[in-house]
């Protein structure tokens, strides 16, 4: 139940486990290939908590998003943060419900337990969403940096065909020119059309 009051004592939703990132000297975001199943990465018997960003190399909004959530593993250096391909991962993508990229959920163990879903992806959307479901605080003196910007998730849109808006096209157009030439050779059926054809 969410309690709507500004008294600013909430208990945290999800209740994570915290890793000890003592001797992690560089604390980043992991993007699992094509061949790398999310279900190796999470532990189902543990309450350890990671943030799961589903995206597209081809999608603005994935781009966008992306030096901000390369940013998180420092601000929150005790939590886990994974990011997958949804293309790739198609079945994955069904299966926690990914109808739209970006998408990012916060798994406790194997267990999605709630998703991100604000417009505003910016980092501080992001450290108060966790906080709000975990009760973690983020560092504070995290920011956005240039290296943020170039890796490991691409905020540079990669080129692409997206072979189901060109299959849209083909059809559609196909289908066009089918009605446009089954109505000229059925135009004498139309009432009031035959006597263009009599003469």
């Amino acid at each position: 139940e969410e309690q709507n009051g500004t008294d600013g004592a909430k208990a945290p939703k999800v209740n994570c486990e915290e890793r000890n990132a003592t001797g992690i000297e560089r604390l980043t975001l992991q993007i699992l290939n094509v061949s790398q199943d999310l279900m190796e990465f999470l532990n189902p018997n543990s309450s350890d908590c990671t943030l799961v960003l589903f995206y597209t190399p081809w999608c603005r909004f994935s781009a966008s998003l992306a030096p901000h959530f390369n940013s998180l593993p420092r601000a929150f250096p005790t939590l886990r943060f994974l990011a997958l391909d949804a293309s790739q991962h198609s079945s994955l993508s069904t299966r926690f419900g990914t109808v739209a990229v970006p998408n990012i959920l916060l798994f406790q163990g194997a267990k999605p337990m709630a998703r991100f879903n604000h417009t505003d992806r910016t980092l501080d959307t992001l450290k108060d969403f966790i906080f709000n479901q975990t009760g973690i605080e983020a560092k504070s003196d995290v920011s956005v940096t240039e290296e943020d910007w170039e890796g490991p998730l691409p905020s540079v849109l990669t080129k692409g065909i997206d072979w189901l808006l060109l299959f849209s096209v083909l059809f559609l157009a196909a289908f066009v020119m089918y009605a446009t030439v089954r109505t000229e050779s059925i135009r004498w059926l139309i009432p009031g059309q035959e006597h263009e054809h009599q003469e």
